[in-house]
This record gives structure tokens, C-alpha cells and sequence, in this order.
């Protein structure tokens, strides 16, 4: 049970660290939850830029190789075919004159000028993007190695520090490229403790998870529901 005054639900976020300086000190939260925590040095990074990685893309790249390569195969076996004497496909002189036949303003033609120009948005819209969001790049310190930290394993870590903490009952953790947001149950000590306590535990383990980008950290402290 909790006392007269004590909150129901404690709440403390913590800002996004930048990437530190060459050799400098990872800087976080110095308020009244967060003193217990200690800055841990920053190795110096020798090994350039940590961008995101670029996925593969290879299903989409194949379905649309495969689509373009049966469309020209097929198209080019009937103007072949026309050219030794032939008579057309029937689908083309179909499609053909149903074009012929149709205004600009018709709803098929419409139709299907919007899905040709969503597929080549989408299309873009993959060439242009690195994909893998799952994936947390880490930071470089030496230029030939390249190493990622999937969010889930991320979360994962972060979840085992949280429930060493005295009070904490069960924690969930659920890691962005942007956020660690952390929601706690405490069954016993003061919600502001435990949630002091922590910001500095998961506010070391997220500087120590080695990312180029440390996401800021959200901590979320509360009573478990009450049975009956």
C-alpha cells in the first residue's frame, strides 16, 4: 500500500546524449534522481562516421526484376511475332484499342496512373532509405570494423540491470533508434528511490551498450494493481 502522500506513478525522462567529443565524457542527467550517477569516459573513435546499415532489399529488387524481365520478354516475343507475319496477342490488341477508346479522365485510367505511381513512390522510396531499424549501429574505432546492436538484445540488457535494483518487481523495456523507454513495478521503497536508483544503473548500461547514437532514456515507476 502506499502512504498519503506518496505518487501512484513516478516519472523521469532523461534527454538523448549526442555523440561525446574525441576523448570526452559521456554527459547525463545531474538532478536530484540522477546524482548517483557517475559519467563513464568515452573512448576516443578513430574509426570514422557510424552511419546506419543499408539493407539488401532483395525480395522487392527481385520481384521487380522479375515482373520487368516477364513484361519485356513477353511484349518483345509479340512485336517478333508481328514482324515475321503474325497477327498480335489477342491481350494486346485488346489493351490496345480499350486505350484508344478511353479518355484521360476515366476511372480505370486513373486507377491504374495511381497504382503505376504508388509502386514507383514504394520503389524510391526503398532505393533511397537504409532500412534494417532494428539494427543500432555502434560506434567506430577502427576503421575496417563496421558492428551493430540489435534493439531487442538492446532491451534486453537494459531489462537485466532493471530488475537487479532493489524494489523493482518486473520490468519492460522497449528500445528505438531515438528512446530506451523503461516501465517499472515496485513492491516495495519509495517510488522516487527506486526510479533514483534507476536512472543511474540504466543511464551506465546505456553508455556501456557502446551505440554511436545512445538513445534517451524514459523511466516510468509504479504500485503493481491492486487484486480484488
Amino acid at each position: 500500500m502506499t502512504g498519503p502522500h506518496e505518487p501512484e506513478n513516478s516519472t523521469r525522462r532523461l534527454p538523448a546524449d549526442g555523440p561525446a567529443p574525441s576523448g570526452g565524457v559521456l554527459e547525463r542527467d545531474r538532478s536530484a534522481s540522477g546524482s548517483a550517477y557517475e559519467p563513464v569516459p568515452a573512448p576516443a573513435r578513430t574509426g570514422g562516421r557510424a552511419g546506419r546499415f543499408w539493407s539488401g532489399r532483395r525480395v522487392p529488387a527481385a520481384l521487380a526484376a522479375l515482373i520487368v524481365l516477364g513484361g519485356a520478354g513477353l511484349l518483345l516475343y509479340d512485336i517478333a511475332a508481328v514482324r515475321a507475319g503474325h497477327p498480335a496477342m489477342r491481350w494486346r490488341r485488346s489493351v490496345a484499342g480499350d486505350l484508344a477508346s478511353r479518355h484521360l479522365d476515366d476511372v480505370w485510367v486513373l486507377a491504374g496512373a495511381a497504382l503505376a505511381a504508388a509502386l514507383g513512390l514504394w520503389l524510391l522510396l526503398l532505393a533511397l532509405t537504409p532500412g534494417l531499424r532494428a539494427l543500432l549501429p555502434m560506434s567506430r574505432h577502427h576503421a575496417g570494423v563496421r558492428a551493430g546492436l540489435d534493439r531487442t538484445a538492446a532491451a534486453r540488457v537494459l531489462r537485466d540491470r532493471a530488475v537487479k535494483v532493489a524494489g523493482v518487481q518486473s520490468a519492460r523495456v522497449k528500445v528505438s533508434r531515438r528512446k530506451a523507454a523503461v516501465r517499472a513495478l515496485s513492491h516495495f521503497r519509495e517510488l522516487d528511490d527506486v526510479r533514483a536508483d534507476l536512472d543511474a544503473v540504466l543511464g551506465t548500461a546505456v553508455s556501456e551498450l557502446g551505440l554511436a547514437r545512445p538513445p534517451g532514456l524514459s523511466v516510468r515507476v509504479r504500485r503493481p494493481a491492486k487484486k480484488g
